[in-house]
């Protein structure tokens, strides 16, 4: 019972670095809501009343027709699903245990496992989420059909992914600067109310609009998933490879500031937040 129990193999190892990820995302996704369906329904009743909205204001604004041609609801979930993973993922990893967390206390935890933990319980939400929404808007109002369905969740999990290494980045830094790091991550989900594009299509945006919008990855990817959503729609002012390639740079840098970090937690933290 109170024997040290270490790896023997590689793989052995990689099994049960895997296993406590699990069993830390499993806890994650029910620390915040003890009944499962209740954690599913709220953030899928969250995302339908996005897409109302937007429906409402599009079609009151007169704007419906000046989008690409196609579903227009598919249209406006494309961007609100990819938006919602995008700061939700932030959020998650934000949020996440850090160095002087008291689970950290616990031999096989470390912050590497609590930062994978809650994206993939995050993730776990956000998908089955839109899967449920999908399937019920697919069967019960009209049957709609994904041109390239694999690319279009490869733009959702790149969604999800650039979240995730932006909130590991303000992560390492909230320590030093909690404040800080709470104001930033608010105004950027708020910013990317609009900045995310999830509104309009780049292709309809003249150059000097376009300038203040292709700084941001999340921008990339929902103009790639409308592009690969419809078959009619060839994105020509966005790609995937500027997500992908930020994301791998901020990956990067969280890392090692995580690491910096680490080296200096204290328990003082707990009482500066």
């Amino acid at each position: 019972m109170f024997q040290n129990v270490r790896p023997k193999s590689k793989l052995h190892s990689a099994i049960a670095l895997v296993e406590l990820i699990y069993h830390a995302t499993v806890r994650s996704v029910r620390k915040s809501h003890g009944n499962a369906l209740w954690a599913l329904g709220s953030n899928m009743m969250q995302a339908v009343i996005f897409v109302m909205a937007f429906y409402v204001m599009f079609s009151i604004l007169g704007l419906k027709g000046a989008r690409l041609r196609g579903d227009f609801l598919l249209y406006m979930m494309s961007g609100i699903f990819l938006f919602m993973t995008h700061v939700k993922a932030l959020g998650a990893v934000v949020g996440a245990e850090g160095p002087s967390s008291p689970m950290m206390q616990h031999a096989p935890m470390n912050t590497i496992i609590a930062i994978a933990s809650t994206a993939l319980a995050s993730l776990y939400i956000q998908v089955l989420s839109m899967a449920m929404i999908l399937f019920v808007y697919h069967v019960a109002v009209t049957p709609f059909e994904v041109d390239e369905p694999l690319a279009a969740i490869g733009m959702l999990l790149l969604s999800w992914f650039a979240g995730v290494v932006i909130g590991l980045c303000l992560l390492a830094i909230k320590p030093w600067f909690p404040t800080v790091v709470g104001i930033f991550t608010t105004v950027y989900q708020r910013v990317n109310m609009i900045a995310s594009g999830k509104m309009f299509v780049a292709n309809s945006l003249p150059p000097s609009m376009l300038a203040m919008f292709d700084w941001n990855p999340l921008f990339h990817t929902i103009d790639q998933c409308r592009g690969f959503t419809f078959g009619n729609y060839f994105p020509r002012n966005s790609s995937w490879e500027y997500p992908l390639y930020v994301s791998l740079a901020l990956l990067m840098i969280g890392l090692m500031g995580e690491f910096y970090t680490r080296q200096y937690a204290s328990s003082s933290w707990n009482a500066r937040r």
